[in-house]
């Protein structure tokens, strides 16, 4: 049990160290400011991207089926699409979801 403990700790301590480095590492390197409007409008957008590529694979299997994952991804895209909140995204899309399973599709 003692063992399980520094594991544990051991874990935890190599994470933050990790998370830690990751965002400390770029405020050191680059100390100026960046100017180069593609390098700016890239990282602009990589927390999209990286979001979407951890996301969208587990949506699809997350559900009892095909029909209704898919009708809930619709389902958050339109509601995200005309500005609505996250909550109301989220709540929305297990709606569908929801339903679409109590229908047996």
């Amino acid at each position: 049990m003692e063992g399980d403990m520094l594991r544990v700790i051991v874990s935890v301590g190599v994470m933050a160290g990790v998370t830690y480095l990751i965002r400390m590492l770029p405020m050191a390197i680059f100390r100026k400011r960046m100017n180069n409007v593609y390098v700016k409008s890239f990282l602009a957008y990589v927390p999209y991207a990286v979001l979407a590529a951890m996301t969208f694979p587990d949506i699809f299997s997350s559900t009892a089926s095909t029909a209704s994952a898919v009708i809930g991804t619709a389902a958050a895209v339109l509601l995200a699409y005309f500005g609505r909140g996250l909550l109301t995204v989220a709540l929305g899309a297990s709606a569908a979801v929801f339903l679409v399973q109590i229908l047996g599709f």
